[in-house]
């Protein structure tokens, strides 16, 4: 299915705008609002193959060209669906289109509109995991800066406690850990 060029449906006016497209196709309003709203990439696609609306993020990737995926992989999963109309939702390490020169690390779901068509979400997990591995030097490098002070509290309080009996050396530590 990826790479091959599929006529369009008998009736379908070549220069039909997104709205009647949609409406020719099955593509129902509510999905299309929905569709809007979503960070995930989003493709519909038609009983043929036929790349009937796409979003955005979905062409900024290389995933749409010519109303029709770019990726076999992404092709393959959605012949899958079309064949036994099972929702599928699969990783996948792929080329990005058209020069191939990145690597996508991508999650993938299709399923079955119910109007024959079918919906493609796609979401870049390089992304989620570059946030990912942020948070984690975050809360590592937090840690780490509070192992100092805390450690040197710890330290404090048990001269506290051996100094109980010596007033001077008691507030003189307290001092320090008010510092601290």
């Amino acid at each position: 299915m990826a790479g091959q060029r599929v006529a369009p449906a008998a009736g379908t006016p070549r220069l039909a705008t997104a709205s009647q497209r949609d409406a020719l196709m099955g593509v129902p309003e509510e999905v299309v609002r929905v569709l809007s709203v979503l960070p995930s990439a989003s493709i519909v696609v038609a009983p043929d193959g036929t790349v009937l609306r796409a979003s955005s993020r979905s062409m900024a990737l290389g995933l749409v060209s010519r109303n029709l995926v770019t990726i076999p992989d992404i092709s393959h999963l959605i012949e899958r669906v079309m064949e036994d109309n099972t929702p599928r939702e699969q990783e996948m390490r792929v080329r990005r289109p058209p020069l191939g020169r990145e690597l996508l690390e991508l999650r993938v779901r299709v399923a079955a509109l119910g109007t024959g068509a079918l919906l493609v979400l796609i979401d870049d997990l390089a992304e989620e995991r570059k946030v990912d591995a942020v948070r984690r030097d975050f809360v590592a490098n937090v840690s780490h800066e509070l192992k100092t002070p805390v450690g040197a509290l710890a330290l404090l309080a048990e001269a506290v406690l051996a100094a109980s009996d010596d007033a001077a050396q008691v507030r003189r530590f307290a001092e320090r850990m008010q510092i601290e």
